[in-house]
Parts: structure tokens; C-alpha cells; sequence
């Protein structure tokens, strides 16, 4: 079952929701410092961190799938978000710099047609964050959070995935190492377990933050050809019909 807007709209507005937001958010701005310039475009439910990275992009819009729903974004002003189907987003080939996809690729039935899409609208050479939770994580066992929902994955599951739509995993990060628990001492030291997880590299994250670019082109795959019998002509020589042949006489003088 998918989720829905409503539900990730009351777990961002939680106190375990702003810990989630603030943990990813600082490891997005690592990856993505300056968006000046650029064509933003968040996929699923990425309204909570839009603002992050938006705040001097030349165009931000939010697409939500429409087996979630959507919500008002922003809230002030004129609306910049819209129900779409992941598969088919209503943008002209090649018009998105880049793209910020959170609670999007593990709700889908088809993560490879839903990255190719992705890379039909991101111009040559454009950047794609992916957020998913990671299948050791203690976040996607528990089903109280956005998180624990849909199918997380392990990395070479991702990279395989990324790789096979166009996509080159440039950075890798790894986030919420804080167990999904909604007590104030944990969420207190949200930024201890980080600091400590990632320092230590353990195997626990709660999500996966990937950072890949578009490829230029596609690597045709090599086939097995097979070898064709040559037939090679014959010269035979030509039958002549019977009356092309010298008459013979049969053995009779001219008749008197």
C-alpha cells in the first residue's frame, strides 16, 4: 500500500520528523552546496527539503505520485506542486538540471521505467539525489516512519538499478544512524549518532543519500555473433541441346 500525503505530511511536522529532515538535509548540502541557476525538480515527497537546496535555484516544482497524493507547496504564494504519474511526468525532454527524489523509488512497482523517465527530462550531464532506506537499517524495519514502508535496498542493488537507467553513482552517503525511536533523549543526540556512525562506518544507516549524474550515452551491450556458412559458387559445365549438336551421318550413301 502506498503512502500517503497526509501521513508524510504528520511525520515531518513530528518531532522525529525535524530530526530526519535536519540529519538528511545537512548530508543534501554537502552533496549540493549551490543551486544557483539551476532547474530544480523533487520527485515523491521531497517538499520537506526543497528549501534547503532551492533557495536560489532558477525553477523549483514538486511532483507528487498520484498514488500518494499531493498538498499545497509552498504554502505562501502561488503553488509550484502537482499530481503526476512517476512514469510519465508532463515535462518536455532534456528541461530539468536536477532532480531530488525522496520517498519515490521505494513506493514504485517499476524503479528502473521510473529512472529512465528521469533521465528523459534531465539534460545532458544532470545531477539526480536519491533517497532510500537501506535494507540493514534499523529505519526500515519499523514501519512507524515514511521509511519503513515500500522496499528499501542494499547498495549494489541500487548501483546496479542506477547504472542500468543512465545513471553514474558519483557519491555515496550514508544517513540516520539514530534509532526511529520517539524518545527526547535519542532525538537529542541525533547528531552524536551521526558523528559516531559515520566516523565508524557502520552497516546501519537508516537511508541511503546517492548523488549520481546522467550519462551521455548508453553502453551498447556485446553479443554473440554467429558464424554463417559460406557457400562458394561451382562452374559446371553447360548442357547443349540436341539440336545444336553436328548431325551425324548414319552410315548410308546420297540417295540416287
Amino acid at each position: 500500500m502506498a503512502l500517503d500525503v497526509v501521513d508524510l505530511r504528520t511525520f515531518y511536522a513530528s518531532p522525529l520528523g525535524h530530526v530526519a529532515r535536519r540529519v538528511v538535509g545537512k548530508v543534501m548540502l554537502k552533496l549540493w552546496p549551490d543551486c544557483r541557476r539551476q532547474r530544480l525538480l523533487g520527485l515523491g515527497f521531497a517538499t520537506p527539503y526543497l528549501p534547503l537546496l532551492g533557495g536560489e535555484a532558477e525553477r523549483v516544482i514538486a511532483f507528487m505520485p498520484a498514488a500518494q497524493g499531493v498538498v499545497n507547496w509552498p504554502s505562501p504564494g502561488l503553488s509550484a506542486s502537482a499530481l503526476v504519474e512517476p512514469t510519465l511526468l508532463p515535462l518536455p525532454t532534456a528541461s530539468i538540471d536536477r532532480v531530488l527524489m525522496v520517498h519515490a523509488l521505494e513506493e514504485t512497482e517499476s524503479p528502473e521505467d521510473l529512472l529512465e523517465e528521469i533521465s528523459r527530462v534531465l539534460s545532458p550531464g544532470g545531477r539526480l539525489i536519491v533517497v532510500v532506506p537501506n535494507r540493514r537499517g534499523l529505519w526500515a524495519r519499523m514501519d512507524t516512519t515514511p521509511f519503513g514502508h515500500g522496499r528499501p535496498f542494499s547498495r549494489s542493488q541500487i548501483e546496479a538499478l542506477m547504472r542500468r537507467a543512465m545513471f553514474s553513482p558519483e557519491h555515496w552517503a550514508e544517513a540516520l544512524y539514530v534509532p526511529p525511536l520517539r524518545r527526547r533523549l535519542f532525538m537529542r543526540s541525533a547528531m552524536a549518532w551521526e558523528k559516531v556512525g559515520a566516523g565508524l562506518s557502520l552497516p546501519f544507516a537508516g537511508v541511503y543519500v546517492i548523488d549520481a549524474t546522467k550519462q551521455f550515452y548508453r553502453r551498447a551491450p556485446l553479443r554473440a555473433t554467429r558464424r554463417s556458412i559460406a557457400f562458394r559458387p561451382v562452374l559446371l559445365p553447360q548442357a547443349h541441346s540436341s539440336s545444336h549438336l553436328p548431325r551425324q551421318d548414319d552410315g548410308g550413301g546420297p540417295a540416287g
